[in-house]
């Protein structure tokens, strides 16, 4: 007797230039099989190829899902497709995959076997629908992100200029030309500012947000709009947990067998314009916040590496505009001493 199909998921593994993509489903039983492998190009064209190869595949009357990581940018443009298209599609945070990959009996990591683990997890979980996010939370996040690429861009050229400026026989006319284009990216940055201004100020959302935001030492505007950018106002975001996983802050043990073990490292495969953008922040609260820089100096004091103080603020950071975010609370730098007060005075 054949056995009722519950649902069925395709798991996809994302990458730069390539889809690597697991079929399964569920029966009544809630038994779990992956049936169907094949990988794709991450292009307009391979999302078509995609579909076709699942709806050939796949079996009429339970519902279809695909499932993919929010790792990067990478998995941005098959979600939109996916999504214009009337296809039922979750993203799924990376330490969740993670997590439920290690309970798998699974010793090699591969593509392969990571789009499998995406889709029994599809399977075996309830998962929310992804919805697009708000125009102006997509505006915000292109602006911001064209202003970092021009940020790049100058710092290009300015070395560039200084390395033709020490030369022993500088060529004024190539000077000049270096001179022109970064005059050129000045302007265009400051339109972007001027851009993400209007955007702030034209949705109460985004405005509540940056104002919250903002009221943590170190953070300002330009911070402050690219973390509403990339969150989508925290749409995804359900503990302070997945934020740090999300943002690649999360650390990651470097294990081989049961005896060998490496130095543990940040696991950098979550949204780098994110990560990027609490860098600064974080020097800047190590040098004017006793709290951060307590932080800073008792990392640093336990391994003598300055850059994981630095990621363990940028990490606080970000969990700290996470939860202003979520409780309308502005930041308070007497919070933790004003709550023991008020215990006290309640005890008593």
């Amino acid at each position: 007797m054949t056995k009722r199909l519950l649902k069925q998921v395709v798991g996809i593994d994302v990458a730069q230039k390539e889809l690597v993509v697991s079929l399964g489903n569920m029966d009544e039983e809630a038994s779990s099989n992956v049936y169907a492998y094949k990988t794709f190009s991450n292009t307009e064209k391979g999302f078509m190829a995609l579909v076709l190869w699942v709806k050939k595949h796949n079996i009429e009357g339970p519902p279809l899902r695909y499932v993919m990581e929010a790792t990067g940018v990478y998995h941005e443009a098959l979600a939109y497709f996916l999504s214009e298209n009337g296809y039922v599609t979750s993203i799924v945070m990376p330490n969740k995959i993670s997590n439920f990959f290690k309970t798998l009996e699974v010793k090699t990591v591969t593509d392969k076997s990571m789009s499998e683990a995406i889709a029994l997890f599809g399977l075996s979980k309830k998962l929310e629908d992804w919805v697009q996010p708000q125009k102006a939370f997509r505006e915000l996040r292109q602006v911001t992100r064209e202003r970092d690429q021009l940020v790049v861009e100058r710092t290009m050229l300015k070395n560039q200029l200084h390395a033709e400026e020490v030369e022993a026989h500088p060529s004024k006319m190539t000077i000049s030309r270096i001179k022109s284009r970064i005059r050129l990216i000045n302007t265009q940055i400051r339109a972007t500012q001027t851009e993400t201004a209007a955007i702030i100020r034209n949705d109460a959302e985004i405005n509540r947000g940056v104002t919250l935001v903002t009221s943590i030492p170190g953070i300002g505007i330009v911070t402050a709009a690219v973390i509403m950018a990339e969150t989508n106002g925290f749409a995804l975001i359900r503990s302070k947990k997945q934020l740090t996983s999300y943002a690649g802050l999360d650390v990651k043990e470097k294990e081989s067998g049961t005896s060998v073990k490496g130095k543990s490292r940040i696991s950098k495969r979550g949204n780098r314009y994110l990560r990027k953008a609490m860098y600064m922040p974080a020097l800047a609260a190590i040098r004017h916040s006793e709290r951060y820089k307590a932080i800073f100096v008792r990392i640093v004091s336990r391994n003598g590496i300055k850059m994981k103080g630095c990621v363990a603020v940028q990490r606080k950071l970000l969990e700290m505009a996470y939860t202003i975010y979520k409780t309308n609370t502005s930041y308070q730098a007497n919070y933790l001493q004003t709550r023991q007060e008020n215990e006290l005075v309640l005890n008593n």
